[in-house]
């Protein structure tokens, strides 16, 4: 007997001791425990993105989501440093290539993202085939108020006609909208390779009618709003607000085109879960994802399968005849070019 009950309490004991095994490494309901994927990001729309893309990808792959948030420059800037555990970055595209050229970013397995097959051609590989693809596209256009405004505003080239002299606002050459800004200018200054005296020359031109250099997007609105201004360059994804506070406000694609803005998202170097971002990225760029997050209007559309009625599509960039049309910048010549640029700019301009 006293055998068997020590037999007993071997077995019993082993069995406590590999069920602790067990709870150590398992989540509540036996689940495994859940993989931390650290996304950056901007943060906006935060309770679409939770309901359209953060949730349902945790469900269906046991992942615990956690966001940093901030603006593009800060966020690189802490990738520069190594003073995060980022695995994904959300970054314009403008950002992005920064990010590439240093080596930040690792080059992605496309057979892990089939989904980007089914996007518009400028939002497949923006920056190069071994790197991030473009999740969203938005475009740089002309809003103006059209009870202000006589004459049909219809090209780049009306922003310098003496009528819109303290009319007018531009966008700073530090934002993400600066470098078109810059391509603007060198086209009315007759170049069309982003040349830089050109371009500083027809910034002098126009620079004694700005009323203002914008950082912000809302300090736009504001203007609008408060009848500072008439006319100036806008994302058309905050044409929106301007249009509450200004009924009367039009949005503009110029007859040279508008200026594509592509945020696009990359795996961060040395990401320990590569292959699950990439199925992230997958999930991201998916019809169902992308079209919940167009009619949210969070963001317009790259995935080309997404279908809205005129109604929802408004105020947003949507469809092939828009998309593909749309105006891109050499971004390695902006990389390149931007410190003088900024130098200029700071002596010259402001």
């Amino acid at each position: 007997m006293k055998k068997l009950a020590t037999t007993l309490a071997m077995i019993l004991a082993l069995g406590t001791l590999l069920a602790a095994c067990s709870g150590g490494n398992n989540a509540e309901g036996g689940k495994d425990k859940p993989t931390e994927l650290v996304i950056s990001t901007w943060g906006f729309a935060e309770d679409a993105m939770k309901k359209n893309l953060y949730e349902p990808f945790e469900k269906q792959y046991n992942v615990k989501i956690v966001t940093e948030i901030g603006n593009n420059t800060d966020r690189l800037n802490k990738i520069r440093q190594g003073s995060s555990k980022v695995d994904l970055i959300y970054l314009s595209d403008y950002y992005a290539l920064q990010g590439i050229e240093e080596g930040l970013f690792e080059k992605i397995d496309r057979k892990n993202i089939p989904n980007i097959d089914n996007l518009y051609d400028i939002a497949k590989a923006p920056l190069g085939q071994d790197y991030g693809p473009a999740h969203t596209v938005a475009q740089l256009g002309l809003v103006y108020n059209a009870d202000e405004v006589k004459e049909p505003v219809e090209s780049w080239e009306d922003l310098w006609k003496p009528a819109f002299q303290n009319k007018l606002a531009l966008p700073n050459i530090t934002i993400t909208t600066g470098p078109m800004l810059i391509d603007m200018a060198a086209k009315h200054g007759g170049s069309m390779d982003m040349a830089t005296d050109a371009a500083f020359k027809a910034l002098q031109e126009i620079n004694p009618g700005v009323v203002k250099y914008y950082s912000k997007s809302a300090d736009l609105v504001n203007m609008f709003a408060q009848g500072e201004v008439v006319i100036a360059p806008m994302q058309d994804t905050f044409y929106g607000s301007v249009s509450e506070a200004v009924p009367s406000a039009q949005f503009v694609t110029p007859k040279e085109g508008a200026y594509a803005l592509l945020n696009t998202v990359n795996v961060v170097k040395g990401s320990k879960n590569k292959e699950l971002a990439e199925k992230f990225i997958n999930w991201h760029l998916s019809q169902e994802v992308q079209q919940a997050n167009a009619l949210d209007r969070v963001d317009s559309p790259t995935n080309k399968l997404v279908t809205l009625t005129e109604e929802q599509a408004t105020g947003m960039t949507y469809g092939a005849d828009v998309v593909e049309n749309l105006k891109t910048l050499d971004l390695r010549k902006v990389n390149q070019e931007m410190a003088d640029w900024i130098d200029r700019w700071n002596r010259e301009i402001e």
